[in-house]
């Protein structure tokens, strides 16, 4: 079997630290994306050791498609046996019709659509499978939607949670006005899992998001500063370790 992991074109400026990983999926929201794939093509970040372990755990030979120069030396470290190629999902450094499906990781709504759309079905085999992957904080849980409050709209936004994730999802396999689509009708599902974190951890990770990232230095640590008061003030988080409640939200479209 194979597969490939391409992440996003656009320069990132997040964690590539394993304890902020933010890619963790468990390996039945990977059959769902394609239940028995034979060549894959994924798409992720930060980075895409995660998700090709996850594919390789299911007996995909898997290709990563990388844009930053810096994680392929990271993949070969800790997953040897999996290729590693420059590029991103708007150049994807394989033949046609060469992968069975092709994943993004917590990336696919950062895609020019109208470049990677074409380009991804290039790749694909026919009747080949486009999956997204959204990591989601479980905001049914009354701590975790307290922790979506305070932190705000540009730390925890609404890809991030189960209640608004399929609205602001349902159309990222689509290109702009004027461009034929290239793929069908999506189908979407979530499957529950959890990350074990303790408060240090979860603030690190928020830290890395991208709307965190660009705020001024000020506004950062006062938003971070509230994040941490607010877990202190929770018993389910106030001290050691604790489980996050997560879904992963899964978007899936065949090719045209």
């Amino acid at each position: 079997m194979n597969g490939c992991v391409t992440p996003r074109r656009s320069a990132r400026r997040r964690s590539h630290t394993p304890n902020t990983d933010r890619t963790t999926r468990p390996p039945r929201c990977a059959g769902r994306s394609n239940p028995r794939p034979a060549r894959a093509c994924s798409t992720s970040a930060p980075g895409p050791a995660r998700p090709s372990a996850t594919l390789v755990a299911l007996g995909a030979e898997v290709i990563a498609v990388e844009p930053d120069p810096g994680m392929p030396a990271e993949l070969r470290r800790s997953l040897p046996d999996v290729r590693a190629l420059p590029g991103s999902a708007e150049a994807i450094p394989l033949p046609d019709a060469s992968v069975d499906a092709v994943l993004a990781g917590n990336s696919m709504h950062w895609f020019d659509m109208a470049v990677a759309g074409p380009e991804i079905a290039r790749v694909l085999a026919p009747n080949g499978v486009l999956a997204g992957l959204w990591n989601l904080m479980d905001d049914r849980v009354d701590w975790v939607s307290g922790l979506a409050r305070v932190s705000g709209s540009a730390a925890v936004g609404p890809r991030d949670t189960p209640v608004a994730w399929r609205a602001e999802t349902s159309g990222t396999h689509l290109p702009g006005t004027g461009v034929a689509a290239r793929f069908g009708s999506p189908e979407q599902a979530e499957f529950p899992h959890g990350q074990r974190r303790t408060a240090d951890s979860l603030v690190a990770t928020i830290a890395t998001r991208a709307g965190v990232l660009v705020m001024p230095d000020r506004e950062r640590d006062v938003t971070l500063g509230r994040i941490r008061a607010f877990l202190a003030s929770r018993p389910e988080t106030a001290r050691g370790e604790f489980t996050l409640p997560m879904l992963i939200g899964v978007l899936r479209v065949r090719r045209l």
